[in-house]
């Protein structure tokens, strides 16, 4: 027995509306990556600082993802994924040393997310 395509025009207006969403929220996430892969200008500690997040989550969110749906992903492959390249050579591009301020903010900020 083969299997069809389901006809869109037959999905419930429920099935749509989630598909949607799923849909929005992906071109959503693939936006926020392709902007961060762009701002390179933009370090990770000052994001952890002012947001209580930075690249690296967001890869371990992507893994976790990926994992509660079946695929293993591993962490080299999931930041690749949200940094465009391997993490150690964005690194040695982009990422420059922290002040004394940063990784105080960076003392401070953290204590909100434990």
């Amino acid at each position: 027995m083969s299997q069809t395509t389901p006809n869109p025009q037959d999905q419930k207006p429920q099935d749509q509306k989630h598909q949607n969403q799923t849909e929005w929220e992906a071109a959503a996430f693939r936006r926020l990556v392709a902007h961060l892969q762009a701002r390179t200008d933009v370090q990770n500690i000052d994001m952890m600082n002012l947001t209580g997040f930075c690249r690296n989550c967001l890869s371990r969110w992507y893994r976790e993802a990926a994992q509660e749906h079946g695929t293993e992903l591993s962490d080299f492959d999931a930041r690749v994924a949200i940094y465009g390249m391997p993490y150690d050579h964005w690194k040695a591009l982009h990422q420059s040393d922290a002040t004394a301020t940063q990784q105080d903010q960076f003392t401070e900020a953290i204590k909100q997310h434990d």
